[in-house]
């Protein structure tokens, strides 16, 4: 319980009744009244007194506190004077376990900015300012540096990855994007295909759902769409030809230009095999359909979008922007209302954002501000940790595994965390 602050509400009384969904730590269906200067580990120690006399084997628990679909990130007079709730009436809380701070793992020194990153499987990626690629294990141990671009590697995306053999995608500040293969048993790549067709720095790609086709863009405004299907040279099968640059079959070219945005793409997302959404330095959010080539439809913000990432799990997109916020939307609203929460606790701009691929509540974050930040939706106002250790900007993010995420910086290190929740 916290000290009291000497103001009107020290002597307030507020009904609770407290209910979870993890049955093995539900209390009697009672009302208590609780003093309204409590904060969350003040209920913390109440629900965990009133298991301890029911339950003799019980031990100290740590939870989180819902009113009204919120994470309780404050005093309890705060949170109903900020939401305008009636102190004389009874409120349900909704309690449940919290989640454990993300532990940092390592930390993977490279050359240079780390501008890029993807995790699959075992298997990390990186792309980085020194025009380089680098593969390594969930362990932290470096496999390959792979050369081949002319300019900073900006995006990278891998397409398949199998026992023997991976595929995968990158594109950098050379306007090109290279498609790879790795032969994981020999520990070799090969560049397969490179596709021409950009007229500027490229910034970002991604992979459709069943890996047939890449999207990027970047600084030319323009969004290309290829074939991302390779035939397999693994041991077994027929070998390619060895690539080499003036090869022409090996040059490919894109499948379909979208054209419609003013100024530079900064993220694209895959939402279905026939919808990609992109954000920009236009201020705009576009929602393209690539049967058709054109916009669906499209959002316009007032600052310009660095990042975007869309959940499979809730339909939701958040955005990353130059004024330090993060931006929550729905794409299905017919509200007139479109931003549907906003997060503020980064002190400098934010160039990454990304999702769990596991829980719907859950995304990360990284800034100038050299940190990184676990964030619940249901807690708009304050990050539920911040992840340190970052020297200089955060670049890029990546929560593909449950169990790591990862982030990279102008400090040319690749960090990571664990988490477990």
């Amino acid at each position: 319980m916290e000290p009291n602050e000497g103001n009107a509400d020290d002597t307030t009384q507020l009904q609770l009744k407290f209910v979870t969904k993890q049955e093995q730590f539900a209390v009697p269906d009672t009302v208590y009244a609780v003093p309204a200067t409590l904060h969350s580990w003040g209920l913390n120690n109440l629900i965990n007194d009133v298991l301890k006399s029911t339950k003799a084997d019980h031990e100290q628990v740590k939870f989180d506190f819902l009113i009204n679909g919120e994470l309780l990130r404050a005093r309890l007079n705060t949170h109903f004077k900020n939401h305008e709730l009636p102190t004389e009436a009874i409120h349900t809380v909704e309690y449940l376990e919290a989640r454990p701070a993300p532990e940092p793992q390592d930390c993977l020194l490279h050359d240079d900015w780390v501008a890029a990153i993807h995790h699959q499987k075992n298997w990390i990626l990186t792309g980085c300012y020194d025009n380089t690629l680098h593969i390594w294990n969930k362990k932290g141990e470096h496999k390959l540096t792979i050369p081949g671009h002319s300019g900073a590697v900006k995006a990278v995306s891998w397409i398949t990855v199998n026992n023997d053999s991976a595929l995968f995608a990158s594109g950098g500040a050379d306007q090109t994007v290279m498609l790879w293969e790795w032969n994981i048993r020999k520990n070799s790549v090969e560049c397969v295909h490179v596709c021409r067709g950009h007229e500027r720095s490229i910034e970002c790609l991604a992979i459709n759902l069943d890996a047939t086709k890449i999207v990027s863009s970047g600084w030319d405004n323009l969004i290309k769409i290829w074939n991302a299907e390779m035939q397999s040279s693994v041991e077994g099968e027929p070998e390619k030809k060895k690539f080499k640059s003036s090869d022409k079959n090996h040059i490919r070219t894109p499948v379909m230009t979208l054209k419609g945005h003013k100024e530079a793409v900064s993220a694209i997302r895959w939402i279905a095999e026939d919808e990609i959404v992109t954000s920009s330095w236009d201020h705009t959010l576009k929602f393209w359909d690539v049967t058709l080539g054109g916009v669906k439809s499209e959002l316009a913000g007032n600052k310009a979008f660095f990042d975007l990432d869309y959940s499979h799990l809730n339909k939701l997109i958040i955005t990353a922007s130059a004024d330090r916020h993060i931006r929550l939307y729905d794409p299905r609203s017919t509200e007139g209302l479109l931003v549907k929460s906003t997060f503020t606790h980064h002190t400098q701009w934010v160039p990454c954002v990304r999702w769990s691929t596991t829980n719907e509540y859950l995304f990360v974050s990284g800034s100038y501000d050299q940190q990184v930040k676990l964030w619940d939706t249901r807690s708009p106002k304050t990050s539920l940790y911040d992840m340190t250790g970052h020297t200089d900007k955060v670049l890029s993010c990546d929560w593909s595994d449950p169990e790591l995420i990862l982030s990279g910086g102008a400090d040319n290190t690749l960090r990571l965390f664990k988490f477990t929740g």
